[in-house]
């Protein structure tokens, strides 16, 4: 929480305490840049005098962070606001506010307007930072308010100060992309990549260490293109090796990795830099040479398994995750059985599995050779039985070891325990006294599951 001093501190010139005494809550979907932005917002709601509230009910200011990847997340937003309604109902002077991936969407702002005309502020991608004024002038002029700004501008770093919550953090060093697989509506709604500067990059990390971070997870549409639009010369690997060089910092982390800019030096650094978790998430989408070339995914099968052999050569331990697509357009059984052979090569510790969802605007769309429905549903079903065996066995191994894990805080389905992380990203429960949150701690594994592990803290 920010007091007074501070607040006036930070606000950009000519900002008010608008918010002073009002409450918001922020509700996320989609994935880890999502989070960084809702944090972003949150912090920017704080700076104007808004404080947090864990009940939508209690807020003054409802936000929904969209993801619009698949048209499953779209549905959850729109049966979100359905719910809302009611308290909008209740209470005509709630602000409620979308945003996001969602919003930024050609035609996306209408159309919630239409099915959701209670709505009061659509924010897109490039107007988050925004919020706090537009939310001032809605309550000012009792009229809704659409920021949706088609072209990215330049990285804003003059936001309110960074405020950390926990050991961890997510730092985002990237924005956008340039990728344009054929299925993917990420570069249409966040722009095209822009890296931000090394010196900025670091500031927010040691910044953030002095906070009490010694977690952090960094964060870009391609990691590894990082830096080449920057006139400093300067990759992914560079950056790691500078932000291993803070003290303070015990782990880093980073997200997403793409298999075509994974080079042999970025391999190599990693397996010297002792701060680097031994995991690398590494979305392969699909095993057919033919599917990942209609994808626009710019490798081959054979690349990939050339990369994680590499990958395990340098890092025996390494945990390997994974994004596969099932149901892409055009795809056989013959190319599903070629994603289901790679997976029982590769053996993969986890991964997310999906059925191809048509995203309006991409070229995969307009493909020919839609599946049906029950054809998807029936290869997503014979993938996630194949890798949850291997999950389970990659677990089961595990079993006897004692390793660290950062305590991240009370378990979601049993608050009496604890749960973290290791190095290799697998969640672990066990006992503990709860001030362990934040810390690194021994813990003897007993048991594993599909998805988790358990175990007790080692007293030796």
């Amino acid at each position: 929480m920010y007091n007074k001093k501070e607040l006036h501190s930070i606000l950009p010139e000519g900002s008010s305490l608008a918010g002073q005494g009002k409450t918001f809550k922020i509700i996320t979907y989609g994935c880890q840049m999502n989070q960084r932005d809702s944090e972003m917002m949150a912090d920017l709601l704080q700076a104007a005098g808004y404080e947090p509230v864990a009940d939508e009910a209690d807020a003054d200011v409802i936000v929904l962070d969209t993801c619009c990847v698949r048209e499953k997340a779209e549905n959850k937003v729109y049966g979100k606001l359905g719910q809302i309604e009611r308290l909008k109902n209740a209470n005509p002077d709630l602000v409620i506010a979308v945003a996001g991936c969602m919003v930024q969407q050609p035609g996306a702002a209408a159309k919630i307007r239409q099915q959701a005309p209670y709505v009061d502020l659509l924010l897109g991608t490039h107007n988050l930072a925004e919020l706090p004024r537009l939310i001032e002038e809605i309550r000012e002029l009792h009229q809704p308010r659409v920021a949706v700004r088609e072209e990215e501008g330049a990285i804003g770093e003059d936001l309110p100060r960074r405020r950390a919550r926990g050991a961890q953090a997510f730092v985002t060093i990237t924005y956008g992309c340039n990728n344009f697989c054929t299925y993917c509506i990420v570069p249409y709604v966040r722009g095209r990549e822009r890296s931000r500067r090394p010196e900025d990059i670091l500031k927010e990390i040691k910044d953030l260490v002095d906070q009490g971070v010694i977690e952090v997870t960094l964060l870009g549409q391609n990691v590894n293109s990082y830096g080449r639009d920057l006139e400093e010369k300067i990759g992914f690997a560079d950056l790691l090796t500078r932000v291993n060089a803070i003290e303070g910092l015990k782990r880093i982390r980073y997200v997403t990795s793409h298999p075509r800019d994974f080079t042999p030096r970025l391999v190599e650094t990693i397996s010297r830099l002792d701060k680097v978790c031994e995991h690398v998430h590494l979305p392969v989408q699909a095993g057919s040479n033919r599917i990942l070339e209609l994808m626009h995914r710019g490798y081959t099968r054979e690349h990939y398994l050339e990369l994680v052999a590499s990958l395990r050569r340098h890092m025996p331990g390494i945990s390997l995750t994974t994004d596969l697509i099932v149901g892409f357009p055009g795809e056989t059984e013959e190319d599903f059985r070629e994603t289901l052979d790679l997976v029982a090569r590769v053996q993969f510790d986890n991964a997310f599995t999906f059925m191809y969802s048509p995203r309006k605007g991409t070229v995969a769309a307009t493909l020919p050779g839609q599946l049906p429905l029950e054809v998807k549903k029936e290869r997503l079903k014979r993938l996630m039985e194949l890798q949850n065996q291997i999950s389970l066995a990659k677990n089961e191994a595990l079993v006897g070891q004692e390793i660290e894990v950062l305590v991240e805080g009370p378990s979601k389905t049993d608050p009496s325990r604890l749960s973290g992380r290791t190095r290799t990203n697998k969640l672990v429960i066990f006992p503990g006294d709860q001030n362990l949150t934040g810390k690194l701690v021994n813990v003897r594994l007993t048991q594993a599951q599909t998805w988790l592990l358990k175990g007790e803290i080692s007293c030796d």
